[in-house]
């Protein structure tokens, strides 16, 4: 890994164990990907987009308000279009940058905003699908955006060998602390994906 690679994995394993850390840490790194934003699309693999798209294929109905959170150059957000042409897709970064990119590239397909992931500025049960590819969780966040009933798709371009990464065991005890159940986890190309679904209050 490159020192900026191995800093977002210390960033990633310090946040998830402890995420009040997070404004902390969140300027420097949110500041390395603004200055990689104009060069991130020829930086990284053609498969980089190999498990998000699996989890994708998994949600089982057509969802109307989705977030792609951690959106970067907007590619996730661009995919959940294509797929869903009428539902109302959304794409969050925290580098203003990154959400430059997008907004050029999408040429308006989609809407883009600057935000945190630990603190979303929506109202609880906001989507029907969040997806995050190479994404730091907010468990208590994806859970309280998150309609009950709806689905969240949390993918890892490389697997293990993805700078933010989240081992599975950790990543299923978060989410059903944070009132998910996980449907389906999978492998894609060299990443990981999984599937999980809000449970309804009994």
């Amino acid at each position: 890994m490159t020192w900026g690679q191995r800093f977002a994995r210390v960033v990633t394993v310090v946040v998830v164990r402890a995420p009040f850390l997070w404004p902390l840490l969140r300027g420097r790194l949110t500041r390395m990907f603004d200055a990689i934003a104009p060069h991130w699309d020829a930086m990284t693999s053609a498969d980089r987009m190999t498990a998000f798209e699996a989890g994708l294929e998994l949600v089982p109905e057509t969802p109307q308000r989705v977030l792609d959170l951690g959106t970067g150059t907007g590619d996730g957000a661009l995919a959940m279009v294509r797929r869903w042409p009428d539902a109302e897709v959304l794409g969050i970064d925290a580098a203003p940058a990154m959400v430059e990119e997008a907004r050029r590239k999408a040429g308006g397909a989609a809407r883009f905003e600057v935000g945190d992931a630990r603190h979303l500025d929506f109202a609880d049960g906001a989507f029907d699908l969040v997806a995050m590819n190479n994404m730091i969780p907010f468990f208590g966040e994806l859970g309280r955006v998150v309609a009950p009933g709806g689905h969240l798709v949390v993918a890892f371009s490389q697997g293990s060998g993805t700078p933010i990464w989240v081992g599975p065991r950790k990543l299923r005890r978060g989410l059903e602390r944070a009132g998910f159940e996980v449907v389906r986890d999978l492998a894609a190309g060299p990443g990981t994906t999984v599937l999980a679904r809000r449970r309804r209050p009994v």
